[in-house]
């Protein structure tokens, strides 16, 4: 990812992330784990878009059923596959919201048109949103974040 910065002023997220200042060499970034961090991850337009384009590469190369795809998603983001406890979860997960999502299809294309990125027209509204809902858990666990 390339972005611009000014080293008075740097991206705000980039500094909510603890990105180190750049005015000296850092071999490894602090880690920490802040509220804000966990609210940009949540809620920032950017962070929402990435999890629904990765819930419409689930849709399409993850395979045709729930277990297939959240096995597929799980090797993708995580490099491993789901334990018996995290593949419920997430199903259960999915599965309440697809169903929230189709008694109120607003409600999911709303949801889904955060970002610039066009949505797959192609990809049911209600089963969209749902996999970007359990996309946009697997992105935002603490595995996933801090990688190690």
């Amino acid at each position: 990812m390339y972005t611009f910065w000014k080293r008075t002023s740097p991206p705000p997220s980039m500094t909510m992330f603890d990105a180190p200042d750049r005015e000296t060499c850092r071999v490894r970034r602090s880690r920490t784990n802040t509220p804000l961090q966990a609210l940009a991850l949540m809620n920032d337009v950017q962070f929402v878009e990435a999890a629904r384009k990765f819930a419409e590469r689930v849709m399409l190369e993850g395979g045709t059923g729930v277990d297939d795809r959240i096995a597929f998603a799980f090797r993708s983001v995580l490099a491993r596959r789901p334990g018996p406890g995290e593949l419920m979860s997430l199903r259960r997960l999915f599965e309440a919201s697809r169903s929230d999502f189709q008694r109120d299809p607003d409600a999911a294309a709303k949801f889904l048109s955060a970002g610039e990125a066009p949505r797959n027209p192609s990809l049911g509204v209600g089963e969209l949103a749902a996999w970007t809902m359990a996309a946009h858990l697997l992105l935002n666990l603490s595995e996933t974040v801090t990688k190690g």
